[in-house]
């Protein structure tokens, strides 16, 4: 399996949310399972069914994460030398040219990525037609609603 990068801070994001996962979730999910199998009858048992369904979702996480950090090359930004040259693991703040809104990026291993922390994965349109580029440049992506044209106002490592 090939190396996956990550930041440093999603590998301990990551870990964090393997260890709840197997300290907490799993010996409650197993819990659940327990007290819906006293209960009697498992065919009609919507509780058993959910307990084993989230049982079944947890144990696939697991896996993932543990796929994941097993098979990851943590990289910190901080001590990247790429001055203002794009690369994994720069925070970009971007100004979309049509609307005038700023945005800020740092740009992540695709099993870190989360838009609700601003983190996005390295392969994704915008981060691809960042790749390379500098601060000053202005980048034309294309993205699913259509071509949106950014300014990149500042990039850097922390």
């Amino acid at each position: 399996m090939a190396t996956l990068p990550l930041t440093k801070a999603g590998s301990i994001r990551l870990t964090e949310e393997l260890q709840k996962l197997k300290t907490v979730e799993r010996p409650a999910v197993i819990q659940a399972i327990a007290e819906a199998r006293a209960q009697g009858d498992l065919s009609e048992n919507a509780e058993y069914d959910a307990a084993r369904e989230r049982q079944g979702f947890i144990e696939a996480r697991i896996k993932e994460l543990e796929g994941v950090l097993s098979n990851s090359q943590i990289i910190e930004p901080s001590t990247l030398e790429a001055g203002d040259k794009i690369v994994f693991g720069a925070t970009v703040e971007l100004e979309d040219l049509d609307s005038g809104e700023h945005v800020r990026y740092q740009l992540v291993g695709d099993a870190e990525a989360d838009i609700k922390l601003n983190t996005i994965s390295i392969s994704s349109p915008v981060a691809r037609g960042l790749i390379g580029k500098h601060e000053g440049d202005t980048i034309k992506i294309n993205v699913p609603s259509g071509e949106k044209e950014y300014e990149i106002l500042s990039v850097e490592y922390i």
